[in-house]
């Protein structure tokens, strides 16, 4: 019986009989050391288990925190057999992870996939629920795959509980929490007269003061009690009521003297149980062997109720008590237990217990913690790798191995998303390598980190300068354009001028000259500095393939597409992108494709596309904790909901934009979240504000070389509106100089529309004329009608009302397609002011009533593939894409897939 605990049991029933009728749950139960949580996961287990539910249960354990998917291979475990079902790449990533079996290195990400699809593959038999113990001790890896499988469950009867302390870094977003408080007085005293009935009144009411209403207290202080403090003889009692000790502290000190009483022989074969981090009854058999203690000499430990042994292994009775068991031992007695633990094992263990052996350099287990983190790198732990390479790094003897170790600990712990913690370890790399410094390998290695770190930080200018000052240091050509690469891409984002000029004038002076100029790592960083120094024109020439390039520079080649606007190249490069990612199973990269696909697909005015992949890469981000992504993203959709008119989803998405410039100084987001402020005002006809919107924003923070580019028709159509044409007249000839460059005809369809509504009335016929013709070489939708909203109505004014209504029904219909409602709104107005009766309409493109997800799963349906393959694709359980196609076919009125083609077509 659990006493004051009414409240959370409703919650936890609640969740549990959701998930009896087949919805999702999560949870996070967060409260004080003995506050209850163990307790409350216990009843969720036993209420599961009466109604015919699965059970899986794990727990982490601080001495296991750095070894990857630890906890993961505790819960995952007895269900191992399940993982059959998976798709081949998910198994053996996840056999991988656990050790298991498998022999590819598996990207976290890609294991928190699998274990997600291993979960719902159990819950197809039965209702399945989750248990999570001291969740702020799990191993980084096992986190991340239990979280990113816990928030993509939708429509499949799992639920996830965790418990948690307060105050822990265990904070993940988007899961509810069930916050667990001190008992009442009442139930404190019920909790005592259960568990304490013999002890006199006075005694148990000043129990219940002390305890200070934490259960584990109230359970343990009466067993600290001596003989004439039971019979309230003494007073105090066990403590003083007026210590500001914290009351777990004093538990902490409690379970000590009991431990401290035990024989010596269970106190040492508890230590090595405390210090062993799965409680494997063999494994500590064998290590007690080696320790001079048997089995049974645990007895005494276990009739004092610290620990149980049993089938599944030895478990404490609280994790105070296993953070209580080293306090009692000498430190001969705590590396007598590691030696006799690492003896015992034949895993990743056994090099931890031997590095806690260490006392000092020793380069024997240096290598063997450097074999280890290349063992975890495979299993796709980058945590792990970066805690065994930091230790290994700590233990070397020589300098120049020491800060080798460091620096790729710093590598694997950017990785991890561990920012901080890399910033410490490249202190430590240039500490460690002393008066020689470091060799030009390491030190490579070394400032592609600190770039990284500085870049993350809102310093993109500095981090340019750390790769440039290193770019002499590069053994080849094709590294050193790799570095510049990365410093142009890292200016690129910067907003700081005249600084951004000056750093691509230095960039561009140190870019070597190749036997093929036109290859793509020396366009991309030339056409870059080119435009950051404020030129207008770009290279013509480009491969049309991204695979010769750098990794490093990979998904830069997107971005030096849309210099070129180039939007379908860079939309099929991005799209391969992400397709590699999955099949690689970099998960980890994909935010950063899908951003470069959704820019592809707004750029090439396929709105619905680009929605989609804005929408998945922004969910991927938020899952994956990639906040640059993840405020690019949200400025992007913003962008994309403006022209919608949908000014509810603008205004969050604009907020999340702007927030994320704020926090990480991230240009990007905000120069996109202004960008949708003044697309917003254009499709409601407020010209003048977009005059004054794109004014402030390219003198202020986010005035980007090149994004406003793409604004400067709409400044130009603007400024022509309001009657101040003059206003615009310099960007006319600029827009030309870049749009006539490329070569490109949608860029240069842009240029004849606006030179239409620049220009005098003899020409501007020609010019509409020329820009149509332009854009049917090569589509873009949303510019097309734009340019058919224009000529409709410029012949309208003209008096050639018949002309007119051709060009404006087809705007009208084209807008409608692409969901944007306030252009479809402004076409038909015009529609009607050339004699033509316009209904009140819907908008015609029934793609637009479905959600973001609804979509993708549609756009995905169309082109053959399977539920499971679609779920492997967006991240999701095929039962959740099942679930999507049956809300989004009555919204689109459609019965079965057959249909889909002939909506998505052309999107």
């Amino acid at each position: 019986m659990l006493h004051g605990r009414r409240a959370e049991q409703t919650a936890i029933d609640l969740m549990l009989h959701g998930v009896l009728d087949g919805h999702p749950g999560s949870l996070v139960i967060r409260g004080e050391p003995g506050i209850g949580k163990s307790a409350l996961l216990d009843y969720a287990a036993e209420r599961a288990g009466t109604e015919g539910a699965h059970v899986l249960r794990t727990t982490g354990v601080e001495f296991e925190a750095e070894l990857p998917f630890a906890a993961l291979h505790a819960l995952l475990r007895p269900i191992m057999a399940h993982a059959e079902a998976l798709p081949a790449q998910q198994a053996e990533a996840l056999h991988s992870a656990l050790g298991v079996g498998g022999s590819a290195g598996g990207d976290r990400f890609l294991v928190g996939l699998a274990t997600l699809n291993l979960l719902v593959e159990l819950a197809s038999q039965r209702p399945l629920v989750c248990l999570v113990d001291d969740a702020q001790w799990l191993d980084g890896e096992s986190a991340d795959a239990l979280l990113f499988a816990a928030r993509r469950l939708h429509a499949e009867p799992v639920a996830v509980l965790f418990a948690a302390r307060t105050g822990s870094a265990f904070t993940p977003p988007g899961l509810d929490e069930l916050q667990v408080a001190r008992l009442d007085r009442a139930a404190a005293e019920g909790l005592l007269a259960e568990r304490s009935g013999t002890l006199p009144p006075a005694v148990r009411a000043q129990l219940a003061a002390e305890a200070q209403g934490n259960p584990l207290a109230l359970i343990e202080l009466p067993r600290m009690l001596t003989a004439e403090q039971r019979a309230g003889s003494l007073a105090p009692l066990a403590f003083s009521l007026s210590t500001a000790e914290p009351v777990t502290n004093r538990v902490l000190a409690g379970f000590c003297e009991r431990i401290a009483a035990l024989p010596e022989g269970a106190r040492l074969w508890l230590l090595a149980a405390a210090l062993d981090d799965r409680g494997d009854l063999e494994v500590l058999v064998h290590a007690g062997e080696r320790l001079g203690v048997s089995l049974a000499e645990a007895a005494p430990a276990e009739r004092a109720g610290l620990i149980r042994i049993g089938g599944d292994g030895v478990v404490f009775r609280h994790p105070l008590v296993r953070a209580a068991v080293p306090l009692t031992c000498d430190i001969s007695a705590r590396l007598a237990a590691h030696r006799a633990l690492a003896e015992a094992v034949d895993d990743d263990r056994r090099a931890w217990h031997l590095s806690a052996v260490a006392l000092g350099a020793d380069e024997q287990v240096a290598t063997e913690l450097e074999r280890l983190a290349q063992r975890a790198r495979q299993r796709g732990g980058q945590a792990a790798v970066s805690a065994a390479y930091a230790r290994a790094a700590e233990l070397s003897p020589g300098a120049a191995d020491a800060a080798r170790r460091y620096t790729a600990a710093a590598l694997s712990a950017v990785e991890a998303g561990l920012r901080d913690r890399a910033a410490e370890l490249v202190g430590r790399a240039t500490g460690a390598a002393g008066p020689a410094g470091l060799d030009d390998t390491v030190a490579a290695d070394l400032a592609r980190v600190r770039a990284r770190l500085a870049f993350e930080s809102g310093k993109p200018l500095e981090a340019a300068q750390i790769l440039m000052g290193h770019v002499k240091m590069s053994r080849t050509d094709l590294e050193r354009l790799s570095f510049l690469g990365l410093a142009a891409y890292y200016a690129w984002t910067s907003a700081a001028h005249p600084e951004q000029a000056e750093t691509a004038r230095r960039i561009e002076a140190l870019t070597p000259r190749g036997a093929e100029p036109m290859e793509a790592p020396e366009a991309i960083v030339r056409d870059f500095c080119s435009i950051l120094g404020g030129g207008t024109r770009v290279t013509t020439s480009f491969p049309a393939s991204s695979q010769r390039t750098p990794a490093d520079l990979r998904p830069l080649v997107g971005m030096h597409m849309l210099v070129q606007a180039d939007f379908d190249a860079m939309a099929r490069d991005a799209e391969a992108l992400v397709g590699e990612c999955r099949t690689e199973g970099r998960l980890g990269r994909i935010p950063q494709a899908m951003t470069t696909l959704a820019i592809a697909r707004l750029a090439g005015g396929r709105h619905p596309a680009a929605r989609a992949a804005a929408a998945e890469g922004l969910d991927l981000a938020a899952d994956m904790d990639q906040p640059v992504w993840r405020g690019y993203l949200a400025g992007i959709h913003a962008w994309l909901a403006a022209v919608a008119g949908d000014e509810a989803s603008h205004a969050a998405l604009s907020e999340e934009a702007m927030r994320s410039a704020d926090d990480l100084a991230w240009m990007p987001s905000r120069c996109w979240a202004e960008y949708a402020g003044a697309m917003l005002d254009l499709g409601a006809g407020r010209y003048a504000g977009v005059l004054d919107r794109i004014d402030r924003a390219v003198a202020g923070p986010c005035r980007h070389a090149f994004v406003w580019r793409f604004a400067w028709p709409d400044y130009i159509e603007s400024a022509v509106k309001t009657g101040e044409p003059e206003r615009a007249s310099s960007l006319v000839e600029r827009y030309a100089s870049w749009a006539e460059s490329t070569g490109k005809s949608g860029a240069l369809a842009v240029l004849h529309r606006v030179r239409a509504l620049t220009g005098d009335d003899e020409r501007a016929e020609a010019e509409f004329t020329r820009a149509l013709e332009l854009h049917l070489v090569h589509e873009q939708p949303f510019d097309l009608a734009r340019t058919r909203l224009a000529y409709g109505e410029w012949l309208r004014r003209d008096r050639r009302r018949g002309e007119a209504r051709h060009q404006l029904e087809a705007a009208v219909g084209a807008f409608d397609r692409l969901g944007a409602a306030p252009w479809a709104a402004r076409a038909a107005a015009e529609l009607r002011a050339s004699g033509v009766a316009v209904p009140g309409r819907a908008v015609g493109n029934p793609l637009a009533a479905l959600t973001s997800q609804e979509l993708a799963v549609v756009r995905l349906a169309v082109t053959g593939a399977t539920n499971r393959d679609i779920g492997a694709q967006l991240f999701l359980s095929p039962r959740t894409v099942a679930h999507h196609l049956y809300k989004a076919f009555p919204k689109l009125g459609v019965a079965s897939r057959a249909e889909l083609g002939a909506l998505v077509a052309g999107e």
